[in-house]
């Protein structure tokens, strides 16, 4: 039998930040995690302001040997529809690649890693955690996304809870290419469905591309998909777009009824405890912050103040309900009939975490061809 400290199942950025936290304390900690690192993951990947502050490395030492494309710009739009540019004027976010950027993270933790394990089974024996019938320690931490066996045994009943379910892929720009392509590497896409339960994007990396679309419904993902990259064609943002290389994923958005995220001994972060937010569906700063404070909880063994603090951080789960469609699309309508609202609200708000009055005026060009746009009030 081996033995930690603590066991984290998941080596990705919250399993990571609460292995760093851990580690600087003096524990052992034991990280498990099916795949072997650097491994891929399905994300549009870029980190807001408040990301920078939780990591354990500046973003200048980590731009000079991997990818970190600050982000000055935005195009927000519809799918089919037209659009609204906002300038910052100065780098505001940045693009990073999860391959590299969560590789990063775990080699900081300085934690032991168990790579290329799957955990099957999670039991309690004599005030321990066992994971596989093998692995054991008093303090367990579910780190594995929103199908975490730790977050199975700690919610073992069936949920009815909002997920998005998403398609991504990322591909190199040949050089060829590059010329003909006009989504530039300092200006993210993004690009509303119609119906409102869920956005495309279209994000350049350096010499890399993303593209991807997330929906709270799985059923039509497909459907919205396709016409989402038949969109990016016509508008000829980009010529040639893979058939092969996508992966799709899901996640728990804060809303509905939360997961339960602890209890003595055993803690659950970022996606596994479904903390990505409501409306944009980001999950690197929850899983950073998620991780640090399971760390903190630990330490002090304050378990029973573990959700609570997780409420006061990231808000209450809200109710799930949706607006009409008529109400929901005049609302959005409304908000990216302003060139400001599309900053205040839709940029600062939901995918930056900007407070107002800390960010700077941006230059706002608005899109004398923009049609009817609706705006991200289902995600």
């Amino acid at each position: 039998m081996e033995r930690a400290d603590v066991l984290i199942v998941g080596g990705g950025p919250a399993g990571s930040a609460c292995a760093a936290a851990l580690r600087a304390a003096g524990q052992d900690v034991l990280v498990v995690d099916a795949a072997c690192f650097p491994r891929d993951k399905p994300c549009a990947g870029w980190i807001t302001p408040e990301v920078l502050e939780e990591l354990p490395f500046s973003i200048d030492a980590y731009a000079k040997e991997h990818v970190a494309q600050p982000i000055s710009r935005f195009r927000v739009g519809t799918i089919g529809g037209g659009t609204v540019d906002v300038d910052y004027g100065e780098p505001v976010s940045h693009g990073i690649r999860r391959v590299e950027f969560d590789a990063e993270l775990l080699l900081h933790s300085r934690a032991r890693v168990l790579e290329g394990r799957r955990v099957r089974t999670v039991e309690r024996r004599n005030g321990d955690w066992v994971l596989d019938g093998v692995l054991a320690a008093p303090v367990l931490v579910g780190a594995g996304g929103h199908r975490c066996p730790v977050a199975r045994y700690l919610n073992p009943a069936t949920e009815e809870a909002p997920v998005v379910a998403a398609r991504e892929i990322e591909f190199p720009i040949q050089a060829e290419d590059a010329s003909r392509c006009r989504v530039e590497e300092d200006r993210p896409e993004l690009y509303f469905c119609a119906d409102l339960r869920g956005y495309g994007w279209c994000f350049r990396k350096g010499d890399h591309l993303n593209i991807g679309l997330g929906r709270l419904d799985k059923r039509h993902l497909p459907d919205h998909l396709a016409a989402f990259l038949e969109f990016l064609r016509q508008s000829e943002r980009i010529e040639s777009i893979p058939d092969d290389g996508w992966r799709g994923h899901a996640y728990r958005v804060r809303r509905g009824r939360p997961r339960r995220a602890g209890e003595r001994g055993i803690l659950l972060v970022g996606d596994a405890a479904g903390l990505a937010a409501s409306a944009s569906g980001e999950g690197i700063l929850a899983a950073l912050v998620s991780g640090r404070m399971a760390a903190e909880t630990i330490l002090a063994s304050a378990w029973s103040d573990y959700d609570l603090r997780l409420e006061r951080r990231f808000g209450p789960s809200t109710a799930g309900g949706e607006l009409p469609g008529r109400l929901s699309a005049a609302l959005a309508s409304v908000l990216l009939a302003f060139p400001g609202l599309v900053r205040h609200v839709i940029l600062d708000r939901w995918f930056l975490h900007r407070s107002r009055a800390t960010s700077r005026r941006p230059r706002l060009r608005r899109d004398p061809t923009r049609a009817r746009a609706t705006a991200p009030l289902d995600l």
